[in-house]
Parts: structure tokens; sequence; C-alpha cells
């Protein structure tokens, strides 16, 4: 598979996880009726995509598992439900060639949408490599969370924290190395989750270092070290990654978050890297946006990472692309 460039790999498939059990503010179930209101889908065919809607994914058909629930993870069993139906869906998306988004629905989609990307690529002789724009590292565990809502602990399960083994039952797993983590415009981290990230030594790039250095150092720094490994990105946009007056329609919004401008170059810069994959798009909360504001800055930034600019501006010649 090969995102974005040649003529075989110019087919998106979008695919809704209407889930918001894992967030404390319910209403998340809804991001992907707006995201698909405020034109997604129009906006990727006018780049020349053949953008295939799968509809939203339902669990209902999904058997329920025995294992012991942990003690301190809320609505652990039907979040498992939705790990296992995610991840093998992005796993049947990925095989067919397409450039799966996967439209949320709270983080905790993103441990079965990883998951079956990373299985992929594994069969495939890739790494998978996850940058996590988000103003959270979501890198707690049942024995650390402080609130037990599992959106917080998406990016630790797909490190293979201890606490979540049974999470995807007899499924395949498909953990990352956590030096394959980017955390990217972090602003909030518990205290106990610190000491885990800083144990990992996974890399974290919060609002300090982007004001300091600036985005396009800093998400190259990213694109450098994929590519000099073969890799492949998987993009994992929390829509609070934004600065609050940008994206008020989130449940967790923390202030201090990327401007506009900074947002668009991060997504510019991935998509003339040419290494993207896969994307998420979560914590899309309609219910407290204003007049879909955030649902259509959303909708323009995913423009931005498939390609849209306002003047033609070359691809850099030294790009690779994931199926090179």
């Amino acid at each position: 598979m090969e995102a974005f460039e040649s003529d075989a790999t110019r087919q998106i498939a979008v695919l809704g996880a209407p889930i918001d059990i894992g967030a404390s503010q319910r209403g998340t179930l809804m991001g992907p009726a707006a995201l698909r209101t405020a034109g997604l889908l129009t906006l990727l065919e006018g780049l020349g995509f053949d953008v295939r809607d799968h509809g939203d994914l339902a669990i209902g058909e999904v058997a329920e598992l025995d294992d012991a629930a942990p003690g301190n993870a809320r609505h652990y069993r039907e979040i498992q439900r939705w790990t296992r139906a995610l991840s093998e869906s992005a796993y049947g998306l990925a095989r067919s060639g397409a450039t799966p988004i996967f439209l949320g629905g709270d983080h905790t989609l993103s441990m079965g949408s990883v998951n079956g990307m990373a299985r992929h690529w594994r069969e495939s002789g890739r790494e998978l490599f996850v940058i996590w724009l988000d103003a959270h590292a979501a890198s707690n565990t049942p024995a650390t969370t402080i609130t037990g809502n599992m959106h917080g602990m998406s990016a630790a399960f797909l490190c293979g924290e201890p606490g979540l083994e049974y999470l995807l039952g007899k499924d395949l797993r498909a953990p990352i190395e956590p030096d394959r983590l980017e955390l990217f415009g972090i602003r909030s981290i518990d205290r106990l989750e610190k000491d885990l990230l800083r144990q990992r030594r996974i890399n974290i790039v919060d609002m300090r270092a982007i004001d300091e250095f600036g985005v396009s150092v800093l998400i190259r720094r990213v694109i450098d070290k994929v590519r000099a490994r073969n890799g492949v990105l998987h993009v994992s946009f929390d829509v609070d990654f934004l600065d609050p007056s940008l994206a008020p329609g989130v449940g967790t919004t923390v202030p201090g978050g990327a401007t506009y401008r900074e947002a668009h170059l991060v997504m510019e810069m991935l998509h003339d890297s040419r290494l993207v994959g896969s994307l998420d798009i979560v914590e899309l909360n309609p219910f407290l946006d204003e007049r879909g504001r955030t649902a259509r800055t959303a909708v323009e930034l995913t423009g931005s990472l498939f390609g849209q600019q306002i003047t033609d501006r070359p691809t850099p010649s030294n790009a690779i692309e994931p199926g090179e």
C-alpha cells in the first residue's frame, strides 16, 4: 500500500466508530456524522480520491468475552467489543490497498485501529509508527489512572503496557515498541503517567518545545526517524491537539494548544513525507461545538494531510512512499 500518490492507491476507506463510553463526557458518538456533514468526503473526492464510505461500525454481533475485567477500567467489556471489531476492520481495510480513515468517537478507537494497521504492516515487513497529536499522553494503565476512563489508556495499550492484556481476547495483537510512539502537542500528563513515560523513554513534544523550536523542526525529526527505518506512519489526530479557541467541540479542552497555522503545517509536512498510511480523527463532540466550527476545522486539516494546498508546490523529491 502506498499513501496518496499512485493511481492504484488513490482509494480512501472511511469507517465511523461511534463510541463515547471511553470518555467522561458523552457525545463523541455523533462525531462521525458531524465530520461527514462538514464535508469530509466531498473534500477528499475533490482532491481526486476514490472515497468509499463503509458507514459506521456496529458491535451488536460481537460476542462478549469472559476474561476477568480490570478493576479500574470503566466500560471495559463494551470497549473490548469495540476494540476487537475495529482491529479486524482496520486489518481488512489495510489489506484492501486503500488508505483507511477512522472517524471517532473517543480515543479508545485507536486501540483497535492502530492494532489492525500494525498487524498489517508487520506482515508486510514494515514497522508502524504512530504520531499522537493530542493534548494528553493517553498513557495511563488501570493501575495508574485517576478516572478509570479508558480513552486515557489508549497509547499505553498500543505499547503493550500491562493491565489490558486480554482486551483483544484471542485476536492477534501487534503492539508497537515505545520508540515508535511520538507524542506531539502534549500539555496534560498525570504524575504516574509521567513516570511511566520517562521509564519507557517515549518521545514527547510538548507545547514548550513547539514554542521554542517550532513545529517544522520537530515534525521533521519525526519524519526523518520514520524514513530512516523504512517505516509507515499512522496519524492519530485528537481535535484537542488544537487550542480550544479553534476547537471548542471537545470534552477535555486544555488551553495553549496548536494554532491554526501550526496544525496545518504539521499536516502539510506529513503529506509531503508520503509516509502516512492511515488516520484517526477522534474526540470531536458536536454537542459541545459552536455551529460545527470544530468539525469544519478538522475537515480542513484532513484536507492538508491529503494534499490540499493554496499554490502548486512540488512534493520533495527525496520523499518515499509506504509501498516502496
